[in-house]
């Protein structure tokens, strides 16, 4: 349920707020040659769906509200619950607004002995108001796709990785960073009539969005934190979800994004992941990559059209409705199988 500030790379190698020409900015190229894969677990959509539909049951998770304190509560004992390694990271920030956000990171480790790692990246609060609503437009949703859908995904992954005996769990460690307060921020197309009080932060290389990220990429937990490369799961529970190659994820770690997506080739998911080029998006995996973690965004947006976010972005339709067991299997499976592949 992002709403962000775009940032497309075109020719001209400007930086646009707002709306763009997507079509102007899409390439589209073939597919590789398949190459074996090594055997991986299968993800169990209608576990990840569970999960999805309890977070939605908690209510809107708005920072400062009981439904938000509760969700994070229900997370952290749900990977503890699995064996994992968890950490909490507790943080305070301004909105754009002026309010002051009670906000927590949440850290879970499978395996925190390994050296060699990968970073699963999701946010787990929901935007305050539906501001792209035609008619409910101040009110609180329940951000089933965006927020959500990427927490269910990664507790199912999770799961399924705590269940493996040893000799069938992945060869790297995997970290589950899920961001909070990354939904609250400004956008100029919709908030016109209000001040964003953090336009000089953005001004200087900041957000008014990604308070989560922003603050971890500063204070990284665990302290000197690394990893081979992150994936950023972000509104990826949504009926025919699509997801193309964006292209801050193509600029700095363009092999993932490869990876990833002839995997998702390979193993039949190519109706979801297009190979098609998009433009660049201010989402937590800016900021990620600037704390030296190579991420790329698997985020649900079209390639071409007039509008880069699918219509329930921002609105009361994110709802569980909204929630296609298939698209959560389709980016569980290809993640899942993206680990055990290295």
């Amino acid at each position: 349920m992002k709403l962000f500030r775009f940032a497309p790379v075109m020719l001209a190698a400007f930086l646009l707020t707002g709306c763009f020409d997507n079509k102007k900015s899409t390439t589209e190229t073939a597919s590789p040659e398949q190459q074996k894969l090594p055997a991986a677990p299968t993800f169990n959509a209608d576990s990840a769906y569970a999960y999805v539909a309890k977070q939605v049951a908690f209510g809107p998770r708005v920072p400062n509200t009981p439904a938000h304190v509760k969700t994070g509560d229900w997370v952290i004992g749900k990977f503890k619950s699995y064996g994992l390694t968890v950490r909490e990271q507790p943080f305070e920030a301004m909105a754009f607004d002026g309010k002051m956000l009670r906000s927590r990171n949440i850290i879970a480790q499978f395996q925190p002995q390994a050296a060699r790692r990968v970073t699963i990246f999701t946010h787990w609060d929901t935007r305050p108001f539906a501001d792209k609503d035609k008619e409910k437009k101040n009110a609180p949703f329940d951000g089933a796709s965006d927020g959500a859908s990427g927490v269910g995904i990664a507790l199912e992954m999770a799961r399924i990785l705590a269940a493996q005996p040893d000799s069938l769990t992945p060869a790297v460690g995997v970290d589950f960073v899920l961001f909070d307060s990354e939904d609250y921020g400004y956008d100029s197309s919709t908030q016109s009539e209000l001040t964003n009080k953090l336009a000089n932060q953005e001004a200087q290389g900041g957000s008014s969005w990604c308070l989560g990220s922003q603050y971890w990429a500063k204070n990284l937990m665990p302290a000197n934190y690394k990893s081979e490369y992150g994936i950023l799961l972000d509104m990826v529970g949504a009926k025919n979800g699509k997801f193309s190659r964006e292209d801050t994820s193509r600029q700095k770690a363009r092999d993932v994004v490869d990876k990833v997506w002839n995997i998702a080739a390979q193993i039949g998911y190519s109706d979801y992941f297009l190979f098609q080029d998009s433009p660049g998006i201010t989402d937590d995996h800016v900021f990620t990559n600037q704390a030296g973690v190579r991420t790329i965004d698997i985020i649900d947006h079209l390639p071409v059209g007039d509008d880069y976010f699918p219509a329930y972005h921002h609105t009361t339709q994110d709802n569980l409705a909204n929630i296609d067991k298939r698209t959560l299997k389709a980016v569980g499976q290809v993640v899942l199988q993206t680990l055990y592949g290295e």
